[in-house]
């Protein structure tokens, strides 16, 4: 079995990248636009304190071409995200990321040149200039990251070596999505099946454990082959987080990550110590797997084999059918939209083709639609990743409609509630749908492999990420048998006696997550982000007075607010460990249900 090429893929399974440029040609003139309109923001420098006008006549400016810039870089990765090896395609991503370099070096002197008007005088002039008055979050904002902000010639030269720095990570996605080849997963009959990024979940939940052993094994030893030049690429990385926490004077690279979020340090510490509290809630579900699957020693490749012989199958247009259905108590405006941009729009790119990069995500800037990538492979798996992703767009979707481009970013600790949110009403009308015995244990399943990705998988990796960032700021090195030895010890605690642990494979899981591990201190937000989703849905689904509102209202926000506070105004209180508590009870609640299924 294998995979098909880019351009045997129906028009109608593919995003409409044309919706953001009719063509290259059309591309080609934006991006000289941009590039034409460089030397007039920088004739700006040195001018802001002329006056609120000159401020207000600087910011429009700079709106109208972060805006297009924005989609120059939208288009540029939808070719290269769906066929890595068309080098046409990287090319193009390439000059889009130079460009941005461009623009953020032109501008970088107007923090510094905003810091030194003085919070007073901003607040005189947000009075004065009508044009101003939606920044004042802004610059309340800016002011607060004023220890953290360097002179104008220094955050210049910060922005300009943005691209270098830059490398480790591009060096690493052009090995997993493009480089790395995999040999081929077999069945028990001696079948192949050819594995890339596009299928290796479908193989690794597959009915046949030959499949899933062979798929695991194959995929794991393509990146081990490549070991010592993946640990320098996150070695360099963590350097860079490193080098740039100290640039800026936070007191460590986490520092570096949480405070200009406005995160408080302990909401990252709560969160690992209450998922090393719960490790044993974890051991009773791979105690479930293994005594179901006939009790032999439960191998990782085991951890999503399918605990039923009937697994649900669902064909993308029954995924969209059941997905819209489930987000029925959001009202209609918000069902179609959604339906409309999974329909009519084509926001999502949809199936697997050979060369698309791996795993699934949502993007977009204000200007286009939101669009997602992902390989659909007519599971209920499939079905969850597109209702996550869907969650992220509809996001989107409501805070470009609602805010100004200076709050148009909600931001990562914000963006992981909204998916698992739609996750989370979806699966609750699907349990309330299909009620057959085999169905109820797909769809709990389904619930596990989810909360095994974000309540297991990253919170792993953020204990992981924390290690390594805390070796370079002690002056120690990093080597890949250094990083597969830690990795291969965090998730031997998370598996405990019930999981055998093959200590090479499991240790390169680290080399497989080529976006997570090079943004930094983000993987810890999938934990927080199912947490609040899950608290937030609770209030949904139990009709209480005000939750559909004040969740819409929350999609609308942005960076508006910052993001506890935004959080808080939706109901829930992150800076607590309540509601990881809570959601670690849903997923004990979800092992109860599966126990008593499975006899």
């Amino acid at each position: 079995m294998s995979l098909v090429e880019r351009n045997a893929l129906p028009v109608a399974y593919t995003w409409d990248a044309h919706s953001v440029f009719g063509d290259d040609t059309a591309w080609q003139a934006a991006l000289d636009e941009v590039t034409s309109h460089i030397e007039g923001l920088q004739a700006f420098q040195g001018r802001l304190a002329e006056g609120p006008a000159v401020l207000a006549d600087y910011l429009e400016l700079a709106e109208h071409v972060l805006r297009l810039s924005g989609k120059v870089s939208v288009y540029a990765r939808m070719f290269y995200a769906v066929n890595t090896l068309d080098q046409t395609a990287k090319a193009r991503v390439d000059r889009a990321a130079s460009l941005q370099v461009r623009l953020g070096t032109a501008t970088a002197f107007s923090g510094p040149e905003l810091l030194a008007l003085g919070a007073a005088t901003l607040q005189q002039w947000v009075a004065q200039e009508p044009r101003l008055v939606i920044f004042a979050h802004h610059f309340d904002r800016l002011h607060r990251s004023a220890p953290h902000v360097r002179s104008a010639e220094v955050e210049a030269l910060l922005r300009q070596a943005s691209e270098p720095f830059d490398a480790a990570a591009t060096v690493h996605g052009i090995l997993t999505n493009a480089d790395l080849r995999f040999e081929p997963a077999r069945d028990q009959t001696g079948e192949t099946y050819e594995l890339a990024q596009g299928n290796i979940n479908a193989l690794v939940t597959h009915i046949d454990p030959a499949v899933r052993k062979s798929a695991w094994h194959n995929y794991a030893d393509a990146h081990l082959a490549l070991k010592n030049t993946m640990a320098t690429c996150l070695a360099t990385e963590v350097r860079r987080n490193v080098f740039l926490a100290r640039a800026r004077s936070y007191r460590s690279a986490l520092d570096a990550a949480l405070t200009p979020n406005h995160i408080p340090l302990e909401v990252f510490h709560q969160l690992i110590a209450t998922f090393k509290r719960h490790l044993p809630t974890w051991h009773r579900y791979w105690r479930l797997r293994r005594r179901v699957l006939g009790g032999q020693p439960l191998h990782v490749y085991d951890t999503k084999a399918p605990l039923t012989q009937q697994p649900l199958k669902v064909p993308y247009n029954q995924a969209v059918t059941w997905i819209c259905e489930g987000m029925a108590p959001l009202g209609e405006e918000y069902v179609s939209t959604m339906r409309r941009g999974l329909v009519e729009q084509r926001w999502v790119d949809v199936y697997p083709n050979r060369g698309k990069r791996a795993g699934a995500f949502s993007m977009g800037s204000p200007g286009t639609h939101p669009f997602i990538m992902m390989s659909y492979n007519d599971d209920i798996f499939g079905l969850s990743t597109l209702a996550h992703e869907l969650g992220h767009s509809m996001h989107s979707y409501y805070t470009r409609s609602t805010q100004p481009y200076v709050y148009s970013n909600y931001g990562l600790f914000l963006a992981e509630v909204a998916s698992n949110f739609n996750q989370a009403l979806v699966r609750k009308h699907l349990l309330e749908r299909l009620t057959s015995r085999d169905e109820q244990i797909t769809l709990l399943e389904e619930a596990m492999a989810n909360f095994h990705r974000y309540f297991f998988i990253m919170p792993t990796l953020a204990r992981f990420e924390l290690a390594i960032h805390e070796r370079i700021e002690a002056g120690q090195a990093l080597t890949a048998d250094d990083l597969i030895k830690l990795m291969a010890d965090l998730f031997a605690e998370g598996y405990g006696d019930e999981v055998v642990v093959d200590r090479e494979r499991v240790g390169s899981t680290w080399m497989q997550f080529s976006t997570h591990l090079y943004a930094n201190f983000y993987v810890y937000q999938y934990a927080t982000g199912i947490s609040g989703a899950h608290a937030l849905a609770e209030g949904v689904l139990a009709q209480h007075e005000g939750a559909v509102e004040r969740y819409l209202a929350f999609l609308k926000a942005g960076s508006s607010r910052y993001p506890l506070d935004t959080l808080r105004h939706a109901g829930v209180d992150m800076s607590s460990a309540e509601p990881v508590e809570q959601t670690f009870a849903v997923m004990e609640q979800y092992i109860e249900r599966l126990e008593a299924l499975l006899g």
